[in-house]
């Protein structure tokens, strides 16, 4: 049984999904107890074929498909069942989060429930209409919780696997997944902490719609 499982969703990643993987790979120490799990959410741009190639190259790499796109939520729901790991970490395919904080992340979750890489060090590059919805859901999330929350969405996070099956449930299986798993870990008082990341500009097009997302 792996330590831990690093799950990255993938959807039309076909230009960004062979570095993503093998900037995981390079990260994680190979002595170490883990595993990679890529699920495919119905990918039609040949990211499913590049996953095949990847998956005969490298150990340790597992890949889930389904069969058409069922969201980001499903996609980690789909990952954290597979597993038996103790921890899993969750990570973007599109390069917009770099790999090398996930060693960090790791390492400050033995005494937490979750750690979250909060979009807030050095080098963020976001659009201009998605903070301003961001900062709408920190601001009411906050306020629900009665926490101060730098990231609410981060999908850059380590959780332990006993701790988010409980809300399994409550989980949807849309981009709303990181915001729920958030404020019901805060309001159920599990220990969650934030570790300032970088945020790179994503390779390929965004998924994320943020009207239709915030609503």
């Amino acid at each position: 049984m792996p330590e831990f499982c690093v799950i990255l969703p993938c959807f039309n990643e076909r230009n960004a999904i062979t570095d993503g993987v093998h900037a995981v790979y390079q990260v994680l120490d190979e002595n170490a107890d883990w595993e990679i799990i890529v699920v495919d959410d119905g990918s039609d741009d040949g990211s499913a074929e590049l996953l095949d190639k990847l998956k005969g190259e490298l150990k340790r790499l597992r890949v889930f498909t389904h069969e058409d796109n069922r969201g980001y939520g499903a996609a980690l729901k789909t990952g954290i069942h597979a597993t038996d790991a103790d921890w899993v970490v969750i990570t973007d395919a599109d390069g917009t989060y770099p790999a090398s904080h996930i060693p960090q992340l790791i390492a400050e979750a033995k005494n937490v429930d979750m750690v979250v890489g909060a979009r807030t060090g050095e080098k963020v590059a976001s659009s201009v209409i998605r903070n301003f919805a961001k900062l709408f859901l920190t601001w009411y999330c906050s306020w629900i919780t009665k926490y101060r929350i730098p990231d609410i969405n981060s999908g850059m996070r380590v959780l332990k696997k006993t701790s988010v099956e409980k809300y399994f449930t409550l989980l949807p299986d849309t981009f709303s997944f990181t915001t729920t798993i958030t404020i019901a870990m805060l309001s159920n008082n599990h220990e969650v902490k934030y570790i300032p990341v970088n945020y790179n500009q994503r390779i390929g097009a965004s998924k994320i719609r943020p009207i239709r997302d915030t609503l």
